[in-house]
C-alpha cells in the first residue's frame, strides 16, 4: 500500500456526478459508444465509490442509454465495502472489485474511460501525476481519465480531462471542466477551492491559473455591469467574454446553458 492508496471512509451521495455523466454523455458520445476490436470491450471503471455503489450505478445507467453492452467495474479500496455492492449489485455487465489507483484489471480488460472523483483531495500534490498515470495503463488509445473534486451534494465540480495518445506513457492534460448547478449563486472564485489537488496553489500571480482566474473575474464583472446578475445568464455571458480574452475556452451553448465551462489551454493544463 503507498499514499496513493490509502483507506478512507468516504461517503459518496446519490447524484453527485450526475452532472459529470450527463456531460461525457453530451461531449464523449463517440468514446462511449465504439464497439470496434478491442472497444468492444472496454469498460468504464468508477474509482472509489465509497459506502454504496450509488455514482457507479447511475453512471452504468447513463452510459448504457447510449451503448447498452457497456462493461461498468466499481472499484473500492476498502475490501468490505467491495465485497458488499459486489453481492448486491453484480450482473453480467456490472462488477465490483477491491482496488486502488492501480486497477484490479486483468490484462485482456482494456478501458475507455476511468473516473476517479474525491480521492486525491489529501493526498501530496507531487504524486498526482503518478496517480493519473497507474489510473490510465489499461487505457485504449484517445480514452480518458477523469480526475478531480466536488462539494457533497454535486453543486460545484472541477475536473481534469486527461487523453491518452498513441503511446504507454502518452497521457495528455487536455481540458479542465468546471460545473455548477448555480445553487450556490456563481462568482468565477466560487471553484478555486474544487480545483484538483495538483493546481489548488497553482493560482498565483504568474501561473496560467492565476491568468485564467483574473481574466474570468474581470468577464464576469463586466457581464453583471451590463445586467447579467442572475447566476445563469452572469455565467454564459462571463464565459462568453472569457473566450475573447483567453484562449481554449468551449463556448458550446448545450454546455453554456447547463453551467459547464471547458477550458483546453493549447499547451494544456499547467
Amino acid at each position: 500500500m503507498t499514499g496513493l492508496d490509502t483507506p478512507t471512509r468516504g461517503r459518496t451521495t446519490p447524484g453527485r456526478l450526475r452532472a459529470l455523466d450527463d456531460y461525457l454523455c453530451h461531449a464523449e458520445s463517440t468514446l462511449l459508444t465504439r464497439h470496434e476490436g478491442p472497444w468492444a470491450r472496454a469498460a468504464f471503471v468508477d474509482v472509489g465509490f465509497g459506502e454504496h455503489p450509488w455514482t457507479t450505478l447511475e453512471s452504468a445507467a447513463a452510459f448504457r442509454a447510449l451503448n447498452p453492452d457497456l462493461l461498468v467495474i466499481g472499484v473500492e479500496l476498502d475490501e468490505a465495502r467491495a465485497q458488499a455492492a459486489a453481492s448486491a449489485h453484480s450482473d453480467t455487465r456490472t462488477h465490483f472489485r477491491q482496488g486502488g489507483f492501480a486497477l484490479p484489471l486483468a490484462p485482456d480488460e482494456p478501458t475507455r474511460l476511468v473516473r476517479a472523483m474525491n480521492l486525491l483531495r489529501q493526498g501530496a500534490p507531487e504524486r498526482v501525476p503518478e496517480a493519473h498515470q497507474r489510473l490510465a495503463q489499461a487505457l485504449l488509445p484517445s480514452g480518458l481519465v477523469v480526475e478531480g473534486s466536488s462539494d457533497t451534494p454535486g453543486a460545484v465540480l472541477v475536473a481534469h480531462l486527461l487523453r491518452r495518445g498513441d503511446g504507454r506513457a502518452d497521457l495528455t492534460r487536455e481540458a479542465l471542466l468546471f460545473h455548477t448547478d448555480f445553487s450556490r449563486g456563481f462568482a468565477p472564485w466560487l471553484f478555486r477551492d474544487w480545483l484538483p489537488r495538483d493546481l489548488r496553489r497553482r493560482v498565483r500571480p504568474g501561473e496560467p491559473l492565476h491568468a485564467f482566474f483574473s481574466a474570468w473575474e474581470a468577464a464576469w464583472t463586466q457581464a453583471r455591469a451590463e445586467g447579467h446578475t442572475a447566476p445563469p445568464d452572469a455565467f454564459r455571458e462571463s464565459v462568453v467574454g472569457l473566450s475573447s480574452r483567453i484562449p481554449g475556452v468551449t463556448t458550446d451553448p448545450w454546455l453554456l446553458a447547463r453551467g459547464y465551462l471547458r477550458w483546453a489551454p493549447p499547451a494544456g493544463v499547467s
